[in-house]
């Protein structure tokens, strides 16, 4: 298999927040955008986030629940959390024998963790040493 591009594409029903949130709070730039999806660059991947209109499923959903996370790998876990924390963003930052995360919401509830590679790459290491 050939794969020219890989993505994430996030529905979410606040559209105009979380455009706002990834463009101005994790900086993201803008690939292209239209009045119902912006795509942005996503560290050498794409994310777009589009709005929610399945009417069937707004309709049916009691309870959001967030069953995944977009994580991003970084050098210094607790700078960008300090720095995320100056723009009255929520962060629950951990430190845990396996790495550093900093976990945080975007403006439609979905989450958002960021990740020491250091820990990342040694966990990978490991496994393959096995």
């Amino acid at each position: 298999m050939i794969v020219d591009r890989t993505g994430l594409i996030l529905y979410v029903n606040k559209y105009e927040e979380c455009i706002a949130f990834y463009s101005k709070v994790l900086n993201l730039s803008v690939l292209f955008k239209n009045e119902e999806l912006t795509c942005f660059d996503f560290y050498g991947t794409y994310l777009m986030v589009e709005k929610e209109d399945r009417t069937d499923y707004l309709e049916t959903l009691s309870e959001k629940k967030n069953h995944s996370c977009i994580r991003i790998n970084v050098g210094d876990v607790k700078c960008i959390s300090d720095e995320l924390k100056r723009k009255n963003i929520l962060i629950d930052y951990q430190e845990h024998s396996w790495g550093k995360v900093a976990k945080f919401k975007d403006p439609d509830g979905n989450l958002i963790a960021f990740k020491d590679e250091i820990s990342f790459e040694k966990q990978i290491q490991e496994y393959k040493n096995k």
